[in-house]
């Protein structure tokens, strides 16, 4: 058994020589992206179906428990979008206390995953299925958010596809014209708000650095300020986060145990490992990223998912939903000069200072603005270009990506991953067994057949090795079989040749084999095919065998 993995925060290693240039960079860089996690820690929780406060709770705890424990320099963890259709769900059929139950679970089996170093096995999964369920989720999330963007008169709207398409479809009469706008307003200033800066050019030092610093703030806190204004400013009939939550919390909760009930917690298998998986996937995505844009040291996956174990392991004793590794926010703060951890650290430290000083503000956000930036969020997150570039792929992997999509959108994550790697695993499967071959080659021994064998023999390929005896020319008493070009061979492989080698014997024939590799001359001395086949039914290569046929006399 391998050894288990030694707990080694990044920010160890990283700390060392720390610099003052490199605090302030940090700084900087935590402070922007604390802006930025804001209304996005807000939108998610409200989206997942739980209250604001409890996004913002698992921004700040979480956000900080993952840089100061995780394996990158520079990631940022904490709600991400991937999770609000599987909270959302969640919350829906076994309730807010399973959820936070179910979230403290899947942190102690990542925690496990990176103990046992299986950080790497989720590099394995193909990347058809990654590009499926992350589309599938971007559907989901802004099909989600199109009661609040419309204004509908929608009480609860239901957990699965159809029944939200059926919800929404019953309440287009109540669309309040309003809230679509002012949604729309805010996709359009997140989506051309720094572009628009970017394009101005000043006259003078001051204006020069009045636009730099316009374009540096994040659209997302210009789209909500500014939606926020109009709406009271107007006095516009929007449901706001105060009409449906009554504001939020000018402090942190206090550490509290989630109601435990052990009947409904045997049935938080399934929703466990979805969190589990998702947050695996997402956080050392996040990571791969974060990787290619710096020329930091690579993260340690395996520190990681302990990472990010324990920050879902603390967040539901304090309300917190499930965390992981957030793309958008790593991203803003590689761009923004952040180089360790610490910035991820000032991240979580500057939304509390907000929470502090600010959160009575909060009350008066119109949850028209967090829908037109979730559906920007959603469309950021899909890679939507995939879909037009499937027809230059091959039929497996259109079908395993296009799978995975319908399934994530239809039924839910866990059967879209299950499915997808399952089909996944039968093309692999019938690609390498396509990829094995046996060839009939010249012989120039009288009585003799020679064939040589090409590829991987597996449990997928030893229907071709099976007939081998009944295809045999009438007068052959001896089967050579060149194997210098079998790479390997399992345990199936080993018992189609032992079988081969039976039938040969009861046909009064014998079997050869010549050029074995390390691992089936390994096997086929292990199973005891070399020890059937004799002294004389093993060579090293053609060789060998054509100089002992030689002295034979043959």
């Amino acid at each position: 058994m391998p050894p288990l993995h030694r707990f080694h925060p990044r920010a160890l290693s990283a700390l060392r020589g720390y610099s003052r240039q490199r605090f302030i960079a940090d700084l900087g860089a935590g402070i922007t992206v604390g802006i930025v996690a804001l209304p996005l820690a807000i939108a998610f929780a409200i989206a997942s179906g739980v209250k604001p406060e409890q996004g913002l709770v698992t921004a700040i705890i979480a956000g900080f428990l993952i840089s100061a424990l995780g394996g990158s320099n520079v990631q940022i963890g904490g709600p991400a979008g991937a999770f609000i259709v599987i909270v959302y769900g969640i919350v829906q059929r076994y309730g807010l206390a399973n959820l936070l139950i179910a979230t403290v679970l899947a942190g102690g089996l990542l925690v496990l995953m990176g103990l046992l170093r299986l950080g790497v096995l989720v590099r394995y999964i193909p990347v058809s299925i990654v590009i499926g369920f992350t589309n599938g989720i971007a559907v989901l999330i802004a099909l989600s958010q199109l009661k609040d963007l419309l204004g509908l008169d929608i009480a609860q709207m239901p957990a699965d596809f159809f029944g939200q398409l059926a919800a929404l479809s019953r309440h287009l009469h109540s669309v309040n014209p309003w809230a679509l706008l002012l949604g729309l307003g805010c996709m359009g200033v997140v989506l051309l708000w720094p572009k628009t800066y970017q394009m101005q050019r000043g006259h003078g030092p001051w204006r020069q650095r009045t636009h730099r610093l316009m374009a540096q703030l994040p659209g997302t806190v210009i789209a909500l300020v500014g939606a926020t204004l109009l709406a009271q400013g107007l006095s516009l009939p929007l449901e706001t986060i105060g009409s449906r939550f009554g504001g939020i919390p000018q402090s942190l909760p206090g550490f509290a145990l989630p109601e435990f009930s052990w009947s409904s917690a045997k049935q938080l298998f399934i929703p466990t490992v979805t969190i589990a998986l998702l947050g695996a996937i997402e956080s050392l995505l996040c990571a791969r990223v974060a990787d290619n844009m710096t020329a930091l040291p690579r993260h340690d996956p395996n520190q990681e998912l302990m990472a990010q174990g324990v920050a879902n392991m603390v967040v539901p004793f304090f309300g917190g939903i499930p965390a992981t590794g957030t793309i958008a926010r790593t991203v803003t703060n590689v761009r923004a000069g952040g180089n360790s951890p610490v910035s991820g650290m000032v991240h979580a430290a500057t939304l509390l200072l907000i929470v502090l000083l600010a959160a009575p503000l909060a009350e008066y956000v119109p949850l028209a603005a967090l829908a037109g930036i979730l559906l920007v969020v959603a469309w950021n997150m899909g890679e939507w270009h995939e879909f037009a570039r499937l027809r230059r792929f091959s039929l497996p992997y259109r079908t395993i990506l296009l799978g995975t999509f319908v399934l994530t959108v239809v039924f839910d994550l866990t059967v879209a991953v299950e499915v997808g790697l399952v089909l996944a695993c039968l093309f692999f499967i019938y690609r390498m067994s396509t990829l094995f071959r046996v060839e009939p080659l010249p012989s120039e021994i009288a009585g003799t057949q020679l064939m040589r064998v090409y590829g991987a023999l597996f449990f997928g390929a030893v229907g071709k090795v099976e007939g081998l005896a009944e295809s045999l020319p009438a007068g052959c008493h001896t089967l050579v079989l060149d194997l210098h070009q079998l790479i390997s061979i399992d345990t199936s492989g080993l018992d189609a040749l032992v079988q081969l080698q039976r039938t040969l014997a009861r046909q009064g024939q014998r079997l050869v084999l010549c050029g074995l590799n390390e691992q089936p001359a390994s096997l086929i001395a292990r199973g005891g095919l070399a020890e059937a086949l004799g002294p004389d039914g093993i060579h090293a290569d053609l060789t060998a065998w054509r100089g002992a046929c030689r002295q034979a006399g043959l």
